[in-house]
């Protein structure tokens, strides 16, 4: 129940103010992967700004996202499928991964995980956000959410690192209070940031 009340606040627009959001390009096609981190709920929000500034979100989840928010939910709020299974049947011929990288203006995957940030830098293409990823040569941002120690490990550092060596942007996590309890580094940056990010790389 309290899951529900989060995502229908982020929806809804919450009780608080927040920053201006730069209004930005319109019909774009953004490539949204959403990874098993807490912070999936807030995807709800970033889907629903980005839609309000005329993108097309078409949204690529892991598996584990979905045990945190239901694809259907991604559904109603950008209008699109979602894409959850690399061997999903669609109505083109071209498997679906390869035609999302194909059609896609920008990727961002907002929350990143450890384990996607990991896959990514390999080339691991197992699941249908990787190989999107991989499959993707358009402008690529993530924004990292993972508990700080997690965060803090040099391997997760050196991945980040490869990443921004092969230009990908990548939208540092907070300071905080974190889902363990404890207080650190490892927040998903506040939605307002992500959007603006979105909409100065699309200029």
């Amino acid at each position: 129940m309290f899951a529900k009340f989060i995502i229908y606040l982020y929806i809804h627009g919450g009780a608080n103010a927040k920053p201006k959001i730069l209004k930005m390009s319109n019909n774009k096609i953004i490539l949204l992967g959403v990874t098993g981190s807490i912070a999936a709920y807030k995807a709800c929000d970033l889907i629903r700004q980005l839609v309000k500034n005329d993108c097309d979100v078409h949204v690529i989840m892991t598996r584990n996202a979905a045990k945190l928010v239901t694809p259907l939910t991604f559904k109603t709020l950008s209008k699109n499928p979602v894409s959850i299974d690399l061997f999903t049947e669609t109505a083109e011929w071209r498997p679906e991964h390869i035609s999302l990288a194909e059609r896609g203006d920008l990727m961002v995957i907002a929350p990143a995980t450890a384990n996607i940030i990991a896959k990514i830098a390999y080339g691991i293409a197992d699941d249908a956000l990787s190989a999107t990823a991989l499959a993707f040569n358009g402008m690529k941002i993530i924004a990292p959410s993972m508990n700080t120690a997690m965060l803090g490990n040099p391997v997760t550092q050196e991945n980040i690192s490869i990443l921004r060596q092969r230009n990908f942007m990548i939208i540092d996590p907070e300071n905080g209070e974190l889902a363990c309890g404890k207080v650190g580094t490892g927040r998903l940056a506040p939605v307002e940031q992500i959007v603006n990010k979105i909409q100065n790389s699309l200029k």
